[in-house]
Protein backbone atom coordinates (compact mmCIF):
# COMPACT_ATOMS: atom_id res chain seq x y z
CA UNK A 1 0.00 0.00 0.00
CA UNK A 2 2.86 2.39 0.77
CA UNK A 3 4.35 1.76 -2.68
CA UNK A 4 1.01 2.48 -4.39
CA UNK A 5 0.56 5.63 -2.32
CA UNK A 6 4.07 6.93 -3.02
CA UNK A 7 4.12 6.08 -6.74
CA UNK A 8 0.48 6.51 -7.77
CA UNK A 9 -1.72 8.50 -5.41
CA UNK A 10 0.66 11.19 -4.13
CA UNK A 11 2.07 12.12 -7.56
CA UNK A 12 -1.37 11.77 -9.18
CA UNK A 13 -4.03 12.62 -6.57
CA UNK A 14 -6.63 12.99 -9.34
CA UNK A 15 -6.59 9.18 -9.66
CA UNK A 16 -7.40 8.83 -5.98
CA UNK A 17 -10.37 11.20 -6.41
CA UNK A 18 -11.94 9.08 -9.15
CA UNK A 19 -11.25 5.82 -7.31
CA UNK A 20 -12.94 7.30 -4.24
CA UNK A 21 -15.96 8.40 -6.30
CA UNK A 22 -16.28 4.90 -7.77
CA UNK A 23 -16.19 3.30 -4.30
CA UNK A 24 -18.57 5.94 -2.96
CA UNK A 25 -21.22 5.30 -5.60
CA UNK A 26 -21.03 1.58 -4.84
CA UNK A 27 -21.51 2.27 -1.12
CA UNK A 28 -24.38 4.61 -1.98
CA UNK A 29 -26.33 1.76 -3.55
CA UNK A 30 -26.77 0.08 -0.19
CA UNK A 31 -30.33 0.56 0.96
CA UNK A 32 -33.11 -0.85 3.08
CA UNK A 33 -36.57 -0.50 1.53
CA UNK A 34 -36.84 3.14 0.46
CA UNK A 35 -33.98 4.29 2.74
CA UNK A 36 -30.43 4.34 1.47
CA UNK A 37 -27.13 6.04 2.18
CA UNK A 38 -27.05 7.70 -1.23
CA UNK A 39 -24.07 8.58 -3.39
CA UNK A 40 -23.10 11.70 -1.43
CA UNK A 41 -22.74 9.94 1.92
CA UNK A 42 -21.11 6.99 0.16
CA UNK A 43 -18.46 9.27 -1.35
CA UNK A 44 -17.82 10.95 1.99
CA UNK A 45 -17.37 7.60 3.76
CA UNK A 46 -15.14 6.35 0.93
CA UNK A 47 -13.11 9.58 1.07
CA UNK A 48 -12.58 9.32 4.83
CA UNK A 49 -11.35 5.75 4.37
CA UNK A 50 -9.04 6.37 1.40
CA UNK A 51 -7.74 9.57 3.01
CA UNK A 52 -6.97 7.73 6.26
CA UNK A 53 -5.32 4.93 4.30
CA UNK A 54 -3.14 7.06 2.00
CA UNK A 55 -2.64 10.38 3.86
CA UNK A 56 -2.86 12.30 0.55
CA UNK A 57 -3.70 16.01 0.42
CA UNK A 58 -5.82 17.24 -2.53
CA UNK A 59 -5.51 20.84 -3.71
CA UNK A 60 -8.28 23.04 -2.32
CA UNK A 61 -8.90 24.75 -5.67
CA UNK A 62 -10.11 21.46 -7.16
CA UNK A 63 -12.54 21.05 -4.27
CA UNK A 64 -13.84 24.60 -4.71
CA UNK A 65 -14.43 24.16 -8.46
CA UNK A 66 -16.67 21.14 -7.92
CA UNK A 67 -18.55 22.77 -5.04
CA UNK A 68 -19.28 26.09 -6.74
CA UNK A 69 -20.43 24.17 -9.82
CA UNK A 70 -22.79 22.10 -7.66
CA UNK A 71 -24.31 25.11 -5.91
CA UNK A 72 -24.98 26.94 -9.17
CA UNK A 73 -26.67 23.83 -10.60
CA UNK A 74 -28.75 23.44 -7.43
CA UNK A 75 -29.96 27.03 -7.61
CA UNK A 76 -30.59 26.74 -11.34
CA UNK A 77 -32.77 23.66 -10.83
CA UNK A 78 -34.93 24.99 -7.97
CA UNK A 79 -34.99 28.68 -9.00
CA UNK A 80 -38.48 28.75 -10.58
CA UNK A 81 -40.03 26.90 -7.63
CA UNK A 82 -38.18 29.00 -5.05
CA UNK A 83 -39.59 32.27 -6.38
CA UNK A 84 -42.98 30.69 -6.99
CA UNK A 85 -43.09 29.77 -3.29
CA UNK A 86 -42.99 33.46 -2.41
CA UNK A 87 -46.42 33.90 -4.00
CA UNK A 88 -49.57 33.73 -1.94
CA UNK A 89 -50.58 30.14 -2.68
CA UNK A 90 -47.14 28.87 -1.71
CA UNK A 91 -46.77 30.87 1.51
CA UNK A 92 -48.19 28.24 3.92
CA UNK A 93 -45.62 25.71 2.69
CA UNK A 94 -42.85 28.32 2.90
CA UNK A 95 -43.98 29.19 6.45
CA UNK A 96 -43.67 25.55 7.55
CA UNK A 97 -40.27 25.39 5.85
CA UNK A 98 -39.09 28.48 7.72
CA UNK A 99 -40.27 26.97 11.01
CA UNK A 100 -38.38 23.72 10.35
CA UNK A 101 -35.18 25.45 9.22
CA UNK A 102 -35.12 28.11 11.91
CA UNK A 103 -35.87 25.66 14.73
CA UNK A 104 -33.20 23.33 13.32
CA UNK A 105 -30.62 26.12 13.35
CA UNK A 106 -31.57 27.18 16.90
CA UNK A 107 -31.44 23.62 18.25
CA UNK A 108 -28.08 22.81 16.64
CA UNK A 109 -26.61 26.09 17.85
CA UNK A 110 -27.90 25.46 21.37
CA UNK A 111 -26.52 21.91 21.48
CA UNK A 112 -23.14 23.05 20.11
CA UNK A 113 -22.88 25.75 22.81
CA UNK A 114 -23.97 23.31 25.53
CA UNK A 115 -21.46 20.66 24.46
CA UNK A 116 -18.61 23.11 23.84
CA UNK A 117 -18.34 22.36 20.11
CA UNK A 118 -16.42 24.78 17.95
CA UNK A 119 -17.61 25.99 14.53
CA UNK A 120 -16.37 22.81 12.83
CA UNK A 121 -18.31 20.24 14.83
CA UNK A 122 -21.26 22.61 15.21
CA UNK A 123 -21.59 22.98 11.44
CA UNK A 124 -21.12 19.25 10.97
CA UNK A 125 -23.89 18.59 13.48
CA UNK A 126 -26.21 20.96 11.62
CA UNK A 127 -25.40 19.53 8.18
CA UNK A 128 -25.83 15.91 9.24
CA UNK A 129 -28.83 16.29 11.53
CA UNK A 130 -30.73 18.40 8.99
CA UNK A 131 -29.45 16.20 6.11
CA UNK A 132 -28.03 19.06 4.02
CA UNK A 133 -24.72 18.10 2.42
CA UNK A 134 -24.03 21.58 1.04
CA UNK A 135 -23.44 22.81 4.60
CA UNK A 136 -20.02 21.16 4.51
CA UNK A 137 -18.58 23.40 1.82
CA UNK A 138 -20.28 26.62 2.94
CA UNK A 139 -19.16 26.09 6.54
CA UNK A 140 -15.58 25.32 5.52
CA UNK A 141 -15.47 28.52 3.46
CA UNK A 142 -16.84 30.50 6.42
CA UNK A 143 -14.31 28.96 8.82
CA UNK A 144 -11.48 30.05 6.52
CA UNK A 145 -12.62 33.66 7.03
CA UNK A 146 -12.77 33.59 10.84
CA UNK A 147 -10.34 36.08 12.42
CA UNK A 148 -7.77 35.13 15.03
CA UNK A 149 -7.20 31.54 13.90
CA UNK A 150 -3.90 30.16 12.69
CA UNK A 151 -3.80 28.10 9.51
CA UNK A 152 -3.47 24.90 11.55
CA UNK A 153 -6.53 25.83 13.62
CA UNK A 154 -8.52 26.64 10.48
CA UNK A 155 -7.59 23.28 8.95
CA UNK A 156 -8.46 21.43 12.16
CA UNK A 157 -11.89 23.08 12.36
CA UNK A 158 -12.55 22.51 8.66
CA UNK A 159 -11.75 18.81 9.01
CA UNK A 160 -14.21 18.50 11.89
CA UNK A 161 -17.12 19.54 9.65
CA UNK A 162 -17.25 16.32 7.58
CA UNK A 163 -16.59 14.23 10.69
CA UNK A 164 -19.62 15.70 12.48
CA UNK A 165 -21.65 15.29 9.29
CA UNK A 166 -20.58 11.66 8.76
CA UNK A 167 -21.56 10.73 12.32
CA UNK A 168 -25.00 12.37 12.31
CA UNK A 169 -26.22 12.14 8.70
CA UNK A 170 -27.03 8.40 8.35
CA UNK A 171 -29.12 8.29 11.53
CA UNK A 172 -30.72 11.63 10.65
CA UNK A 173 -31.84 10.29 7.27
CA UNK A 174 -33.27 7.10 8.77
CA UNK A 175 -35.10 8.92 11.59
CA UNK A 176 -36.60 11.46 9.20
CA UNK A 177 -37.90 8.71 6.90
CA UNK A 178 -39.31 6.57 9.73
CA UNK A 179 -40.93 9.50 11.53
CA UNK A 180 -42.72 10.88 8.45
CA UNK A 181 -43.67 7.55 6.87
CA UNK A 182 -44.68 5.56 9.93
CA UNK A 183 -44.85 7.41 13.26
CA UNK A 184 -46.30 10.85 12.47
CA UNK A 185 -49.30 9.54 10.47
CA UNK A 186 -50.32 7.39 13.46
CA UNK A 187 -50.23 10.38 15.81
CA UNK A 188 -52.30 12.34 13.31
CA UNK A 189 -54.65 9.32 13.00
CA UNK A 190 -54.05 9.15 9.31
CA UNK A 191 -53.93 6.20 6.95
CA UNK A 192 -51.58 7.64 4.35
CA UNK A 193 -52.67 5.24 1.62
CA UNK A 194 -56.39 5.87 2.15
CA UNK A 195 -55.93 9.64 2.56
CA UNK A 196 -53.84 9.78 -0.62
CA UNK A 197 -56.51 7.90 -2.58
CA UNK A 198 -59.18 10.24 -1.22
CA UNK A 199 -57.13 13.32 -2.10
CA UNK A 200 -56.41 11.97 -5.58
CA UNK A 201 -60.13 11.47 -6.17
CA UNK A 202 -60.82 15.06 -5.06
CA UNK A 203 -58.17 16.49 -7.36
CA UNK A 204 -59.27 14.57 -10.46
CA UNK A 205 -62.47 14.14 -12.40
CA UNK A 206 -62.98 10.34 -12.36
CA UNK A 207 -64.24 10.27 -15.98
CA UNK A 208 -61.25 12.18 -17.33
CA UNK A 209 -58.15 10.69 -15.72
CA UNK A 210 -54.80 11.39 -17.41
CA UNK A 211 -52.72 9.13 -15.19
CA UNK A 212 -50.50 6.43 -16.58
CA UNK A 213 -50.15 3.08 -14.87
CA UNK A 214 -47.11 0.86 -15.17
CA UNK A 215 -47.20 -1.13 -18.40
CA UNK A 216 -50.23 0.86 -19.52
CA UNK A 217 -50.32 2.94 -22.73
CA UNK A 218 -52.68 5.83 -22.22
CA UNK A 219 -52.68 7.24 -25.76
CA UNK A 220 -53.67 4.69 -28.42
CA UNK A 221 -53.88 4.80 -32.21
CA UNK A 222 -56.30 2.50 -34.12
CA UNK A 223 -57.77 2.26 -37.63
CA UNK A 224 -61.44 1.58 -38.45
CA UNK A 225 -63.47 1.29 -41.64
CA UNK A 226 -66.37 3.77 -41.62
CA UNK A 227 -69.56 1.83 -42.31
CA UNK A 228 -71.78 3.17 -39.51
CA UNK A 229 -72.60 6.57 -37.97
CA UNK A 230 -69.57 8.69 -38.97
CA UNK A 231 -70.37 8.82 -42.68
CA UNK A 232 -71.65 12.21 -43.78
CA UNK A 233 -70.09 14.22 -40.93
CA UNK A 234 -66.99 16.41 -41.07
CA UNK A 235 -63.98 15.58 -38.91
CA UNK A 236 -64.62 18.73 -36.86
CA UNK A 237 -68.26 17.75 -36.22
CA UNK A 238 -67.28 14.26 -35.12
CA UNK A 239 -64.61 15.52 -32.72
CA UNK A 240 -66.91 18.20 -31.30
CA UNK A 241 -69.62 15.61 -30.58
CA UNK A 242 -67.13 13.50 -28.67
CA UNK A 243 -65.80 16.48 -26.70
CA UNK A 244 -69.35 17.31 -25.71
CA UNK A 245 -69.64 13.75 -24.38
CA UNK A 246 -66.44 14.25 -22.35
CA UNK A 247 -64.19 12.14 -24.61
CA UNK A 248 -60.95 13.14 -26.34
CA UNK A 249 -61.11 11.30 -29.67
CA UNK A 250 -59.46 12.61 -32.85
CA UNK A 251 -59.41 11.53 -36.48
CA UNK A 252 -55.80 12.01 -37.50
CA UNK A 253 -55.67 10.40 -40.98
CA UNK A 254 -58.07 9.21 -43.68
CA UNK A 255 -57.68 6.69 -46.52
CA UNK A 256 -60.19 6.80 -49.37
CA UNK A 257 -60.21 4.51 -52.41
CA UNK A 258 -56.80 3.20 -51.42
CA UNK A 259 -55.16 6.64 -51.18
CA UNK A 260 -54.34 8.68 -48.06
CA UNK A 261 -56.12 12.04 -48.20
CA UNK A 262 -54.61 15.44 -47.57
CA UNK A 263 -57.46 16.26 -45.20
CA UNK A 264 -58.45 19.11 -42.91
CA UNK A 265 -61.09 19.62 -40.22
CA UNK A 266 -63.81 20.21 -42.85
CA UNK A 267 -63.20 16.92 -44.67
CA UNK A 268 -66.42 14.87 -44.82
CA UNK A 269 -66.08 11.19 -43.91
CA UNK A 270 -67.62 8.90 -46.52
CA UNK A 271 -68.82 5.35 -46.16
CA UNK A 272 -65.92 2.96 -46.73
CA UNK A 273 -63.21 5.41 -45.65
CA UNK A 274 -60.54 3.97 -43.34
CA UNK A 275 -59.87 6.45 -40.52
CA UNK A 276 -56.98 6.58 -38.02
CA UNK A 277 -58.36 7.33 -34.55
CA UNK A 278 -56.14 8.77 -31.79
CA UNK A 279 -57.59 8.78 -28.28
CA UNK A 280 -57.11 8.17 -24.58
CA UNK A 281 -57.60 4.45 -24.05
CA UNK A 282 -60.50 4.72 -21.61
CA UNK A 283 -62.27 7.20 -23.93
CA UNK A 284 -61.92 4.80 -26.85
CA UNK A 285 -63.35 1.92 -24.81
CA UNK A 286 -66.32 4.06 -23.78
CA UNK A 287 -66.79 5.25 -27.38
CA UNK A 288 -67.01 1.64 -28.65
CA UNK A 289 -65.61 2.38 -32.15
CA UNK A 290 -66.63 -0.94 -33.70
CA UNK A 291 -70.27 -0.09 -33.05
CA UNK A 292 -69.94 3.63 -33.77
CA UNK A 293 -67.62 3.47 -36.80
CA UNK A 294 -67.10 -0.02 -38.10
CA UNK A 295 -64.70 -2.96 -38.03
CA UNK A 296 -61.09 -2.43 -36.99
CA UNK A 297 -58.37 -2.54 -39.64
CA UNK A 298 -54.64 -3.09 -39.32
CA UNK A 299 -53.56 -0.46 -41.85
CA UNK A 300 -49.79 -0.15 -41.38
CA UNK A 301 -49.34 2.78 -43.77
CA UNK A 302 -52.26 4.72 -42.35
CA UNK A 303 -51.10 4.24 -38.76
CA UNK A 304 -47.42 4.63 -39.56
CA UNK A 305 -47.34 8.42 -39.70
CA UNK A 306 -44.62 10.24 -37.83
CA UNK A 307 -45.47 11.13 -34.24
CA UNK A 308 -43.56 13.52 -32.06
CA UNK A 309 -42.72 13.72 -28.37
CA UNK A 310 -41.70 17.30 -27.67
CA UNK A 311 -40.75 19.06 -24.44
CA UNK A 312 -42.08 22.61 -24.07
CA UNK A 313 -41.21 25.09 -21.31
CA UNK A 314 -44.36 26.95 -20.20
CA UNK A 315 -43.86 30.68 -20.71
CA UNK A 316 -46.85 32.08 -22.63
CA UNK A 317 -48.69 34.39 -20.25
CA UNK A 318 -52.12 33.38 -21.59
CA UNK A 319 -51.60 29.75 -20.52
CA UNK A 320 -49.86 30.28 -17.17
CA UNK A 321 -52.06 29.53 -14.16
CA UNK A 322 -54.46 27.40 -16.16
CA UNK A 323 -55.15 23.82 -15.13
CA UNK A 324 -54.20 20.82 -17.24
CA UNK A 325 -57.91 20.18 -17.77
CA UNK A 326 -58.43 23.72 -19.10
CA UNK A 327 -55.37 23.47 -21.31
CA UNK A 328 -56.57 20.22 -22.85
CA UNK A 329 -59.82 21.88 -24.00
CA UNK A 330 -58.01 24.51 -26.09
CA UNK A 331 -58.38 24.24 -29.90
CA UNK A 332 -54.60 24.01 -30.38
CA UNK A 333 -54.55 20.84 -28.24
CA UNK A 334 -56.73 18.89 -30.68
CA UNK A 335 -54.91 15.59 -31.26
CA UNK A 336 -52.17 16.51 -28.76
CA UNK A 337 -51.73 14.90 -25.34
CA UNK A 338 -49.84 15.90 -22.18
CA UNK A 339 -47.80 12.82 -21.26
CA UNK A 340 -45.63 14.16 -18.43
CA UNK A 341 -44.98 17.32 -16.43
CA UNK A 342 -41.59 18.28 -14.98
CA UNK A 343 -41.12 20.84 -12.23
CA UNK A 344 -37.85 21.86 -10.55
CA UNK A 345 -35.99 19.41 -12.77
CA UNK A 346 -37.99 16.36 -11.63
CA UNK A 347 -41.10 14.62 -12.90
CA UNK A 348 -44.16 16.06 -11.19
CA UNK A 349 -47.21 13.84 -10.51
CA UNK A 350 -49.68 16.17 -12.16
CA UNK A 351 -53.44 16.01 -11.79
CA UNK A 352 -56.16 17.54 -13.95
CA UNK A 353 -56.40 20.38 -11.42
CA UNK A 354 -52.64 21.04 -11.50
CA UNK A 355 -52.00 24.60 -12.65
CA UNK A 356 -49.28 25.23 -15.20
CA UNK A 357 -46.56 27.48 -13.78
CA UNK A 358 -43.84 29.43 -15.50
CA UNK A 359 -40.84 27.18 -16.00
CA UNK A 360 -42.82 23.91 -15.97
CA UNK A 361 -41.81 21.50 -18.72
CA UNK A 362 -44.65 19.64 -20.44
CA UNK A 363 -44.05 16.59 -22.62
CA UNK A 364 -46.49 16.75 -25.52
CA UNK A 365 -47.18 13.86 -27.89
CA UNK A 366 -49.17 13.53 -31.09
CA UNK A 367 -48.83 13.93 -34.86
CA UNK A 368 -45.82 16.03 -35.80
CA UNK A 369 -47.98 18.57 -37.69
CA UNK A 370 -50.05 19.23 -34.53
CA UNK A 371 -47.49 19.07 -31.72
CA UNK A 372 -45.34 21.97 -32.96
CA UNK A 373 -48.14 24.57 -33.05
CA UNK A 374 -49.45 23.39 -29.66
CA UNK A 375 -45.98 23.71 -28.13
CA UNK A 376 -45.57 27.26 -29.47
CA UNK A 377 -48.97 28.21 -28.02
CA UNK A 378 -47.84 27.05 -24.55
CA UNK A 379 -44.29 28.34 -24.49
CA UNK A 380 -40.86 27.55 -25.83
CA UNK A 381 -40.42 24.18 -27.58
CA UNK A 382 -37.21 22.50 -26.45
CA UNK A 383 -36.18 19.79 -28.92
CA UNK A 384 -34.00 17.14 -27.33
CA UNK A 385 -30.50 18.59 -27.18
CA UNK A 386 -27.39 17.57 -25.30
CA UNK A 387 -25.68 20.95 -25.80
CA UNK A 388 -25.19 23.09 -22.69
CA UNK A 389 -25.05 26.88 -22.95
CA UNK A 390 -21.69 27.20 -21.21
CA UNK A 391 -21.66 30.96 -21.73
CA UNK A 392 -24.74 31.14 -19.49
CA UNK A 393 -23.28 28.72 -16.91
CA UNK A 394 -19.83 30.32 -16.81
CA UNK A 395 -21.22 33.85 -16.57
CA UNK A 396 -23.63 32.83 -13.82
CA UNK A 397 -20.92 31.23 -11.68
CA UNK A 398 -18.57 34.19 -12.23
CA UNK A 399 -21.17 36.80 -11.28
CA UNK A 400 -22.31 34.73 -8.31
CA UNK A 401 -18.77 34.41 -7.04
CA UNK A 402 -18.26 38.16 -7.40
CA UNK A 403 -21.32 39.10 -5.34
CA UNK A 404 -20.17 36.64 -2.67
CA UNK A 405 -16.76 38.25 -2.19
CA UNK A 406 -17.68 41.47 -0.28
CA UNK A 407 -17.95 41.00 3.47
CA UNK A 408 -19.61 42.92 6.28
CA UNK A 409 -18.07 42.82 9.73
CA UNK A 410 -20.23 42.02 12.74
CA UNK A 411 -18.48 42.01 16.11
CA UNK A 412 -15.14 41.58 14.38
CA UNK A 413 -16.42 38.59 12.39
CA UNK A 414 -16.59 38.97 8.58
CA UNK A 415 -20.05 38.02 7.27
CA UNK A 416 -20.39 37.28 3.56
CA UNK A 417 -22.11 34.92 1.18
CA UNK A 418 -18.69 33.61 0.07
CA UNK A 419 -18.15 32.65 -3.57
CA UNK A 420 -20.11 29.43 -3.07
CA UNK A 421 -23.11 31.18 -1.49
CA UNK A 422 -23.04 33.77 -4.27
CA UNK A 423 -23.09 30.98 -6.87
CA UNK A 424 -26.20 29.52 -5.20
CA UNK A 425 -28.02 32.87 -5.27
CA UNK A 426 -27.06 33.53 -8.89
CA UNK A 427 -28.13 30.00 -9.80
CA UNK A 428 -31.58 30.80 -8.37
CA UNK A 429 -31.77 34.00 -10.39
CA UNK A 430 -30.48 32.43 -13.63
CA UNK A 431 -32.84 29.45 -13.21
CA UNK A 432 -35.78 31.81 -12.71
CA UNK A 433 -34.77 33.86 -15.79
CA UNK A 434 -34.50 30.66 -17.83
CA UNK A 435 -38.00 29.64 -16.74
CA UNK A 436 -39.39 33.08 -17.60
CA UNK A 437 -37.57 33.49 -20.92
CA UNK A 438 -36.66 29.97 -22.12
CA UNK A 439 -34.94 31.04 -25.32
CA UNK A 440 -31.37 30.75 -24.02
CA UNK A 441 -29.39 29.23 -21.18
CA UNK A 442 -30.16 25.59 -22.01
CA UNK A 443 -28.77 23.16 -19.44
CA UNK A 444 -30.12 19.70 -20.35
CA UNK A 445 -30.89 17.10 -17.67
CA UNK A 446 -27.63 15.22 -18.24
CA UNK A 447 -25.57 18.36 -17.68
CA UNK A 448 -27.64 19.26 -14.63
CA UNK A 449 -26.99 15.80 -13.19
CA UNK A 450 -23.25 16.13 -13.86
CA UNK A 451 -23.00 19.54 -12.20
CA UNK A 452 -25.38 18.73 -9.35
CA UNK A 453 -24.79 15.11 -8.35
CA UNK A 454 -21.24 14.55 -9.55
CA UNK A 455 -20.18 18.04 -8.49
CA UNK A 456 -21.31 17.43 -4.91
CA UNK A 457 -20.04 13.85 -4.80
CA UNK A 458 -16.59 14.85 -6.07
CA UNK A 459 -16.49 17.70 -3.56
CA UNK A 460 -17.36 15.53 -0.55
CA UNK A 461 -14.95 12.84 -1.76
CA UNK A 462 -12.13 15.40 -1.68
CA UNK A 463 -13.31 16.68 1.70
CA UNK A 464 -13.21 13.11 3.01
CA UNK A 465 -9.75 12.46 1.57
CA UNK A 466 -8.34 15.59 3.23
CA UNK A 467 -10.09 14.90 6.55
CA UNK A 468 -9.37 11.16 6.60
CA UNK A 469 -6.04 11.29 8.48
CA UNK A 470 -7.65 13.23 11.36
CA UNK A 471 -10.93 11.25 11.43
CA UNK A 472 -10.06 9.03 14.41
CA UNK A 473 -8.83 11.88 16.59
CA UNK A 474 -11.74 14.09 15.54
CA UNK A 475 -14.29 11.42 16.39
CA UNK A 476 -12.72 10.88 19.81
CA UNK A 477 -12.85 14.67 20.36
CA UNK A 478 -16.55 14.79 19.42
CA UNK A 479 -17.56 11.78 21.47
CA UNK A 480 -20.48 9.48 20.80
CA UNK A 481 -22.79 12.00 22.42
CA UNK A 482 -22.72 13.71 19.04
CA UNK A 483 -24.79 10.82 17.67
CA UNK A 484 -27.45 11.18 20.37
CA UNK A 485 -27.74 14.96 20.16
CA UNK A 486 -27.72 14.73 16.38
CA UNK A 487 -30.76 12.44 16.54
CA UNK A 488 -32.60 14.94 18.75
CA UNK A 489 -31.65 17.77 16.38
CA UNK A 490 -33.15 15.78 13.50
CA UNK A 491 -36.45 14.95 15.14
CA UNK A 492 -37.26 18.21 16.95
CA UNK A 493 -37.55 20.47 13.84
CA UNK A 494 -39.68 17.82 12.12
CA UNK A 495 -42.10 17.83 15.06
CA UNK A 496 -42.25 21.64 14.95
CA UNK A 497 -43.11 21.54 11.24
CA UNK A 498 -45.74 18.84 11.71
CA UNK A 499 -47.46 20.72 14.54
CA UNK A 500 -47.56 24.04 12.65
CA UNK A 501 -48.67 22.41 9.40
CA UNK A 502 -51.41 20.38 11.09
CA UNK A 503 -52.83 22.81 13.67
CA UNK A 504 -52.13 26.21 12.06
CA UNK A 505 -52.47 25.58 8.33
CA UNK A 506 -54.69 22.46 8.48
CA UNK A 507 -52.70 20.66 5.80
CA UNK A 508 -53.87 17.23 4.75
CA UNK A 509 -51.52 14.50 6.11
CA UNK A 510 -50.13 13.27 2.72
CA UNK A 511 -49.30 16.84 1.66
CA UNK A 512 -47.96 17.71 5.12
CA UNK A 513 -45.54 14.77 5.09
CA UNK A 514 -44.23 15.95 1.72
CA UNK A 515 -43.88 19.53 2.95
CA UNK A 516 -41.85 18.56 6.03
CA UNK A 517 -39.67 16.12 4.05
CA UNK A 518 -38.95 18.90 1.55
CA UNK A 519 -38.22 21.44 4.29
CA UNK A 520 -35.48 19.17 5.63
CA UNK A 521 -34.40 18.29 2.04
CA UNK A 522 -34.47 14.55 2.81
CA UNK A 523 -34.98 12.71 -0.46
CA UNK A 524 -35.06 9.33 1.30
CA UNK A 525 -37.96 10.56 3.44
CA UNK A 526 -40.20 11.51 0.51
CA UNK A 527 -39.40 8.13 -1.03
CA UNK A 528 -40.46 6.37 2.17
CA UNK A 529 -43.63 8.49 2.44
CA UNK A 530 -44.58 7.74 -1.17
CA UNK A 531 -43.97 4.05 -0.52
CA UNK A 532 -46.15 4.09 2.63
CA UNK A 533 -48.94 5.98 0.85
CA UNK A 534 -48.63 3.85 -2.31
CA UNK A 535 -49.00 7.11 -4.21
CA UNK A 536 -47.09 10.09 -5.59
CA UNK A 537 -49.57 12.50 -3.98
CA UNK A 538 -47.18 13.53 -1.11
CA UNK A 539 -44.75 14.82 -3.76
CA UNK A 540 -47.24 17.62 -4.46
CA UNK A 541 -46.18 19.16 -1.14
CA UNK A 542 -42.48 18.50 -1.61
CA UNK A 543 -41.26 20.78 -4.41
CA UNK A 544 -41.64 24.30 -2.96
CA UNK A 545 -40.30 23.38 0.54
CA UNK A 546 -37.43 21.44 -1.08
CA UNK A 547 -36.42 24.53 -3.06
CA UNK A 548 -36.68 26.87 -0.06
CA UNK A 549 -35.08 24.37 2.34
CA UNK A 550 -32.06 23.87 0.10
CA UNK A 551 -31.41 27.60 0.04
CA UNK A 552 -31.95 28.24 3.76
CA UNK A 553 -30.08 25.21 5.10
CA UNK A 554 -27.13 25.88 2.80
CA UNK A 555 -26.90 29.46 4.09
CA UNK A 556 -27.18 28.15 7.67
CA UNK A 557 -23.72 26.61 7.16
CA UNK A 558 -22.21 30.11 7.23
CA UNK A 559 -24.61 31.38 9.89
CA UNK A 560 -23.76 28.72 12.49
CA UNK A 561 -20.03 29.29 11.94
CA UNK A 562 -20.57 33.00 12.63
CA UNK A 563 -22.62 32.19 15.75
CA UNK A 564 -20.00 29.79 17.11
CA UNK A 565 -16.93 31.61 15.77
Amino acid sequence: MDWITDHVFKPYPELLIFLTIAIGFLIGRLHWKAIGLGAVTGCLVAGLFTGWLTDVEVNGTVKSVFFIMFLFALGYKVGPQFFRGLKRDGLPQVAVTLAVCLSGLAICWGFAEMLGYGPGLGAGLLGGALTQSAVIGVAQDAIAGLPGLSQDQVTAQQNLVPIGYAVTYPLGTVLCAILLANIAPRFLRSDLAADSRELAAELDAPADDPDLAEGYYEVVLRAYTAVNGLAGSTIEQIEQRERAAGRRIYLTRVRRDGKILDHDQQTVIERGDVVAVSALRHDLVEFDPVAAVGPESDDVELLGYQTEHLHVVASEKAQLGRTIAELRREPFMVGVFVDEVYRSGAEFPYRLTTRVERGDTLLLSGPERLVGPAARAIGKPVPTSFATDMTWVGLGIFLGGCIGIPALTLGGVPISLSTSGGALIMGLVFGWIRGKYPTFGNVPPGAQWFMDTLGLCAFVAIVGINAGPSFTSGLSQAGWGLLVWGAVATVAPLVVGLLIGHFVFRMRPPILMGVVAGAQTTTAAIGAVNEASRSQIPTLGYTIPYAAGNVLLTIWGAVIVALLG
